[in-house]
């Protein structure tokens, strides 16, 4: 099975216009997702999808495909189909721009058990979860199942609404979600065509859309050094592990 990575990357973000451009130890953000990305040992190609020339540019010269797509598309997930539908592909992967820290480890973590076991319609990535991180409303938590499948998603700290989590040695019941996903790529068809579910508008979670389409999300655990980019203050902060790290 041929599995491809595409890394949405829009210019003009709400919260951070031009995030995908902005400089992270003098190279822009999108460059260093796709390094990341180009080390995996089982993606067969990284491209980049954009709305903007500038960014398209930049991933030129970084060595990947940069496909244009309308600005108006209303979420990454179906920006990355707009880039994929035409592309001979088993497995599709939404591959965060905003994500400087991604390996190609990680990715292929991701990657693994869609080619073992072609009965799963998605996958997903998740790390441990702290009691900062379960009481952090912009901290996606999730439950799983006995076979590691989603159970559900939530900015809340389920399932911890009768327990003080405060009093557990350690919070097993759910784990922190990382927003990398793979998909089938029918399943990423079906998905883009239906219609927003009442739990993904409530929650404001796409990812629930895909649990109430009946789908198999496999979350897999990973342990991985990620600090994604939702303000300029979190660039500071990458700066600061890598600087500490030595990159």
């Amino acid at each position: 099975m041929k599995a491809i990575g595409v890394i949405p990357a829009r210019f003009g973000a709400t919260r951070f216009p031009g995030k995908p451009l902005e400089k992270i130890l003098g190279k822009e953000m999108i460059v260093w997702v796709i390094e990341g990305a180009k080390t995996s040992k089982l993606l067969s190609e990284v491209i980049v999808a954009t709305d903007d020339e500038r960014i398209r540019e930049v991933a030129l010269k970084a060595g990947v495909r940069a496909l244009m797509t309308e600005s108006a598309l209303p979420s990454g997930t179906d920006r990355i189909w707009a880039a994929a539908k035409n592309e001979s592909a088993d497995i599709i992967l939404n591959i965060q721009g905003d994500e400087p820290l991604i390996t190609g480890r990680v990715i292929d973590q991701l990657i693994e058990p869609m080619l073992k076991d072609p009965t799963l319609e998605m996958g997903t990535l998740s790390q441990v979860l702290t009691l900062e991180d379960l009481q952090n409303p912009n901290v996606v938590k999730v439950v799983v199942n006995s076979g590691g499948e989603a159970l559900y998603f939530s900015r809340f700290p389920i399932p911890y609404s009768r327990v003080d989590a405060k009093h557990l040695g350690a919070i097993e019941g759910a784990a922190k979600h990382i927003g990398l996903y793979a998909y089938r790529k029918g399943f990423l068809e079906k998905f883009c065509i239906a219609p927003q579910a009442e739990i993904e508008r409530a929650e404001s979670l796409e990812q629930l859309r895909a649990l109430h389409l009946g789908a198999r999300i496999k979350v897999v655990p990973v342990q991985a050094n990620l600090i994604g980019v939702d303000t300029p203050t979190d660039v500071a902060r990458v700066e600061k592990f890598l600087a500490e790290k030595g990159k």
